[in-house]
């Protein structure tokens, strides 16, 4: 029997996938830290936590897959990264920046990212960057990727954006249930047949 704490994930059709963009854009503006209706509205620069990728044979986003044996989360050397509710979730507050994650991931869906929190990008306690004009301030940068968009009721931000359907919510549990009644009826169609 399947475990009812198997991680979901989006996935997308790239037959469907018209390359828009408005799965990024719907993804920024859902993580956002202050309430922003437009990608104009938003006080931060526009950072998606899927990547559409676009190629001579395919158009679609990747996204993480919530691994069930994370490798992003195996190798974090500080525990930042963790299973919650169904799903790999990243805690930024403790990131830091490592990018061993994102080099353990299959599918390059972890980006190195700045933090930001209240509209202001957080700048490193002491590290500095040393630059023709002296030195400056460096950014805080942090892991980031989908996180199902945790914080909504209405689910990834991207599956209700995407103007062609080509995103799902892929749910191993909902998906062996319906796999498993389809199973049933063509076995009752088979049976009714050989029975007469």
């Amino acid at each position: 029997m399947l475990s009812s704490r198997l991680n979901s994930f989006v996935v997308a059709n790239p037959k469907r996938c018209i390359g828009c963009k408005a799965c990024e854009v719907a993804c920024a503006v859902t993580h956002c830290d202050r309430q922003a209706l437009t990608v104009g509205a938003m006080d931060i620069p526009v950072i998606p936590r899927l990547y559409l990728v676009k190629t001579a044979e395919v158009t679609m986003p990747v996204q993480c897959h919530h691994c069930e044996d994370a490798p992003c989360a195996n190798v974090c050397p500080i525990g930042a990264i963790t299973q919650t509710n169904n799903s790999i979730t990243i805690n930024e507050e403790i990131c830091v920046g490592c990018k061993t994650c994102s080099l353990a991931c299959p599918f390059g869906a972890i980006d190195l990212v700045p933090q930001y929190k209240q509209g202001q990008e957080v700048i490193q306690n002491a590290l500095k960057i040393k630059t023709d004009e002296g030195l400056v301030d460096k950014a805080h940068l942090i892991a980031s990727k989908c996180d199902l968009c945790s914080t909504s009721e209405q689910g990834p931000a991207c599956v209700e954006a995407c103007p062609q359907q080509a995103l799902e919510v892929f749910s191993p549990i909902k998906e062996k249930k319906s796999r498993n009644e389809e199973a049933a009826l063509m076995l009752l169609d088979s049976v009714k047949k050989f029975l007469g």
